[in-house]
């Protein structure tokens, strides 16, 4: 399965099939936003940013498109089989990938194309680019903030935003690890938003550790405040 993921053709594939369902729950869905405006100054201004959803609502986050085609956007993305394919799905929305991973422990090739990666994304949010990140990807735990997003955060100075999506109706797969949502076509769909967000350049490790367990809080809370807003329980 995992050769057949790799394959060039499969990936075209499946990044088409992603991209069109992405689309068509932008399109169909009755999207509203809750603090929206919270965002607006960095979207009408000449500053970075960095954007942080829950990995396992993917198929839902063209819901924040509208906002982010605003500024020039990145997403930060796996360079796994099923990243390959989200990768190109976001590109056919205008959102190209820089390209990471989550390095296993001695593990040096991936090691250093994580730093490569975070600073190609630290250079890309210093110069006035938005960078959308799944910060619990790409092999969780579930709801639950990896370093890379706030290193980026507090080596380039820019602010974070949160944001929680949800859908109703919506099929939720509780077998998969990031219990990944699918939104139904004319449904109802919510994005909460929270921020801006810092992390003080001179954090340090524990400063780190207090703040990913604050946020990833923030962007739970935030996700089933999104779930309530269309009725969908948790």
């Amino acid at each position: 399965m995992k050769k057949l993921l790799r394959n060039d053709s499969v990936q075209a594939f499946l990044g088409w099939v992603l991209g069109t369902y992405l689309r068509v729950v932008l399109r169909t869905v009755r999207w509203t936003h809750e603090n929206v405006a919270c965002v607006e100054p960095v979207l009408a201004g000449d500053s970075g940013a960095i954007a942080l959803f829950w990995h396992g609502r993917i198929p839902l986050c063209l819901a924040t498109a509208p906002q982010w085609w605003r500024k020039r956007t990145r997403a930060f993305v796996s360079p796994s089989a099923d990243g390959e394919f989200i990768a190109q799905a976001l590109a056919m929305s205008g959102f190209p990938a820089i390209r990471v991973s989550s390095a296993k422990k001695g593990d040096s090739a991936k090691a250093r194309q994580a730093v490569a990666a975070i600073r190609e994304a630290v250079a890309w949010v210093s110069d006035g680019g938005a960078l959308v990140v799944t910060p619990d990807g790409p092999r969780g735990p579930n709801e639950v903030i990896a370093q890379g997003a706030l290193q980026i955060a507090r080596r380039s100075g820019q602010p974070v935003f949160l944001m929680g999506i949800a859908a109703n109706p919506a099929w939720q797969l509780r077998n998969t690890w990031d219990q990944v949502m699918f939104a139904a076509p004319f449904g109802r769909g919510a994005v909460v938003w929270e921020g801006p967000l810092h992390v003080p350049a001179d954090a340090d490790d524990a400063a780190i550790q207090g703040l990913i367990a604050d946020w990833s809080a923030r962007l739970s809370a935030a996700t089933r405040r999104a779930e309530a807003l269309v009725g969908r329980p948790h």
